[in-house]
């Protein structure tokens, strides 16, 4: 099952780098027993999308198995999708409530501040907008960023915990980042020549049998997707 081809994707912004990666995470997918493969397959029950997906002939079976690779081209892409989601909640929760704080002792000390929009000071609304509070803006500024990391920098993480797929491949260029930080649990791919050489082993997980089959689901529905795109492009 052949899901897509990267050439649809280049009106997106994708770049010739990140297809290429695509394409070598769907060839060696396909060399190393998983036939039905895919490009960007949504995963089941979430919002992310996987850009490439590879199951075996049976992935409902005892020995089936589902793979899920993404591929970074450029640092500041690995970076965008990998965070510590532990340690950035912790850290929001603390600027968080150094945020409040602040706002309280500035609601207190400035009530010329207060939009009057309520009879009673405590129920009432105040319009920071206008302050030069240096701590303040910092503290914004960092809590506005840590929240963009929790919703949008933990795929890495969450795919894992999810345990969405068997396995879990990382697919980069050479030089792009070190064996120790590649995400936990994560195989770790690279470009070689004319292939992927495999730097390391990902932890095998639990993937469960809905999951499975949801896969089967998304592998089709992505096909057809494709079918449909590649028909447009009209005769080769």
């Amino acid at each position: 099952m052949v899901s897509s081809n990267p050439r649809v994707s280049r009106g997106r912004g994708e770049t010739e780098a990140h297809q290429s990666l695509k394409r070598r995470a769907f060839d060696w997918a396909r060399a190393n027993g998983l036939p039905m493969a895919g490009f960007e397959v949504r995963v089941p029950r979430s919002g992310f999308r996987a850009d490439v997906v590879a199951a075996s002939r049976h992935p409902t079976g005892e020995n089936g198995v589902v793979a899920l690779f993404e591929c970074k081209q450029a640092r500041a892409d690995f970076l965008r999708d990998e965070t510590d989601e532990t340690g950035a909640k912790a850290r929001l929760t603390e600027v968080t409530q150094r945020v409040l704080h602040l706002r309280g002792l500035v609601a207190e000390h400035r009530p010329d501040l207060r939009r009057g929009e309520s009879l009673f000071a405590e129920f009432d609304d105040y319009d920071f907008r206008g302050l030069r509070h240096d701590t303040l803006e910092a503290l914004e500024r960092e809590w506005l960023l840590l929240q963009s990391k929790i919703i949008h920098a933990v795929k890495f993480a969450r795919l894992r915990r999810y345990q969405a797929a068997d396995y879990l491949y990382l697919v980069t260029e050479p030089e792009l980042l070190s064996v120790e930080e590649v995400p936990s649990g994560w195989g770790w791919l690279v470009r070689h020549e004319d292939g992927l050489q495999l730097r390391l082993k990902p932890v095998r997980l639990e993937t469960s049998m809905p999951t499975r089959l949801a896969w089967l689901e998304t592998l089709a529905i992505a096909g057809c997707r494709a079918h449909r795109s590649l028909s447009a492009l009209g005769p080769a």
